[in-house]
């Protein structure tokens, strides 16, 4: 007869160590006892040891066994993305303790989808860690359905997206900046040298299209069919900024995606935005946070990030 969850959960707790976890997670990754063994500085009895353990605490198989290794079972591939939870928390866990020890100040982890690294971390963050150097922040990019994820897990101090209809509960979203849609393309390609390109103009250029499920493409479906026209698409769909940006440079292309993601590339002189006939408006970039009880390290970065773009505006 099967253990309940109740039994389970208490030999866990009492007998379960990380290194149970790390061992579960680098053999999924390597497939081998012995790579496993040596990329935690155990030896190879030792794994197979823990691992036995792990698989008679929980009565269950966990590794098929082959000749050239080890492969998850079904039910250690159900487990694996909470062990890496676990594990990612227990890293955290640590650098904040330093952080904390060697500053006073601690850490602040930030989750910041592309238009908002593009947009505003890459030219707030540095001035941010010049005035604070107690604070260490953690930054990963995620998309919004990401962020909210981490947040549910508890994973992240403050999100940095694009404003959303729906909140998780007990955060709010503060408006930083404001965005738009724009038509790039390479600083040669011939509608540069009009003042102003009309809707003519562009519905007779080849596109880069973004995926059906982007904002981007929703928007130009938008403008194609109140203007009663199609473009013509390059063979290329994609939404990665490095991939667009190389197609743009080899190829006489346009298209159409949030000012924020290009920002740097614009400044830099290696895309150029055309003059449109109307401005395309989209949803403002900002920062989802706590509704109450903010750490003090984070309530010193939100309050930055809002100088920050009251300064820029």
């Amino acid at each position: 007869m099967a253990a309940s969850a109740l039994v389970l959960l208490n030999r866990l707790l009492a007998k379960a160590r990380f290194r149970h976890l790390q061992v579960l997670v680098r053999l999924a990754e390597l497939g081998s006892v012995k790579r496993t063994a040596e990329s935690i500085g155990m030896t190879q009895p030792a794994v197979t040891q823990l691992l036995a353990d792990l698989e008679s605490l929980l009565e269950v198989q966990l590794f098929h066994r082959h000749a050239r290794g080890v492969m998850p079972t079904a039910v250690c591939r159900d487990l694996l993305p909470l062990a890496q939870q676990s594990l990612f928390g227990l890293s955290a866990t640590a650098e904040a303790v330093v952080e904390r020890a060697q500053t006073g100040q601690g850490v602040v982890r930030i989750l910041a989808s592309t238009a908002a690294i593009n947009g505003l971390l890459v030219r707030a963050l540095p001035a941010l860690s010049e005035r604070h150097p107690g604070i260490q922040l953690h930054v990963r990019e995620a998309e919004v359905h990401a962020q909210f994820q981490a947040i549910a897990r508890q994973e992240v101090d403050l999100g940095l997206c694009r404003q959303s209809a729906v909140i998780p509960q007990g955060w709010h979203f503060v408006p930083l900046m404001d965005d738009e849609f724009v038509v790039v393309c390479a600083p040669d390609h011939p509608l540069t040298r009009k003042k102003t390109a009309s809707w003519n103009d562009l519905a007779r250029a080849t596109w880069l299209i973004t995926p059906v499920d982007s904002a981007a493409r929703h928007k130009l479906d938008e403008l194609c069919q109140r203007l009663g026209v199609s473009v013509q698409q390059s063979q290329v769909i994609t939404r990665v900024t490095s991939m667009t940006w190389a197609m743009l440079q080899q190829q006489e292309l346009l298209t159409l995606v949030p000012a924020s993601v290009f920002g740097q590339l614009r400044a830099a002189g290696q895309v150029v935005a055309l003059r449109l006939p109307e401005r395309l408006p989209f949803e403002p970039l900002g920062m989802v946070l706590p509704a109450r009880d903010v750490a003090p390290a984070s309530r010193t970065v939100a309050d930055f990030l809002v100088s920050h773009c009251k300064n820029r505006s």
